[in-house]
C-alpha cells in the first residue's frame, strides 16, 4: 500500500538527487576550461594576450585579451582574423614562423567558415583588443593541445580553405 508518507519521502529523495546532479552539473562546467598565452612572433614580439575557454552547458565560451596589436594607420581599429588551428606547437620554419600551426582545425570536415577553428575577428582599438563569444561548435576536449593563431588581415568568411586571413603574427598554445 502507498501512502502519502511514501510519495512524499520518494518525492524528497528524486529533489535531493536532482539539486545534486545540478550542482554537479554546474560545477564540472565551472571547471572544464583552457587558456592559450599568446605571444607575437618576430615581427611583433611585443603581442601579448590571453585566450581563455569556459565550458557551459550553452557552448564553449571563449574570451580574449590581447595586448600590442599593429595599429591602423588610416582608420580607427583593424580587424585580425582569428583561428583556432589543427596544429599543436607555435613553431615554423624561415618563411613562416608559425606554419606547424598548420591549418584551421577542421574535424568536422567542413567547408571555411563553418571550421571549427573558425573564429570571430579581433578588433584592434589602440593595440588593445578585447572579444568575448558563446560557440556551441566544439567542447573543450577537441581543442586541447592545438594552437590559436592570430592573422594580420581579416578572415573574408568565404575563400577557401582559410578566408584569406593573411600571415601568422601571434601564438598560443590552449592548455588545461
Amino acid at each position: 500500500m502507498i501512502t502519502t508518507q511514501h510519495i512524499s519521502s520518494n518525492h524528497n529523495l528524486f529533489m535531493e538527487y536532482t539539486i545534486k546532479k545540478e550542482v554537479f552539473t554546474m560545477f564540472t562546467h565551472i571547471f572544464n576550461h583552457a587558456k592559450a598565452y599568446i605571444k607575437g612572433g618576430k615581427k611583433y614580439p611585443n603581442i601579448n594576450g590571453i585566450v581563455t575557454f569556459k565550458e557551459t552547458k550553452n557552448g564553449v565560451l571563449v574570451t580574449a585579451k590581447v595586448t600590442n596589436l599593429p595599429q591602423s594607420n588610416n582608420c580607427i581599429g583593424k580587424f585580425f582574423g582569428f583561428h583556432i588551428h589543427e596544429g599543436t606547437s607555435c613553431t615554423g620554419n624561415a618563411n613562416d614562423e608559425f606554419a606547424n600551426a598548420k591549418s584551421h582545425l577542421n574535424l568536422t570536415n567542413c567547408p571555411h567558415p563553418f571550421h571549427i577553428g573558425d573564429l570571430p575577428p579581433l578588433l584592434e582599438n589602440n593595440g588593445y583588443a578585447y572579444m568575448s563569444v558563446l560557440i556551441n561548435k566544439f567542447e573543450i576536449k577537441n581543442i586541447l593541445g592545438h594552437v590559436i593563431i592570430i592573422h594580420d588581415s581579416p578572415d573574408d568568411f568565404t575563400s577557401q580553405p582559410s578566408g584569406n586571413s593573411g600571415t601568422k603574427i601571434a601564438c598560443g598554445r590552449i592548455k588545461k
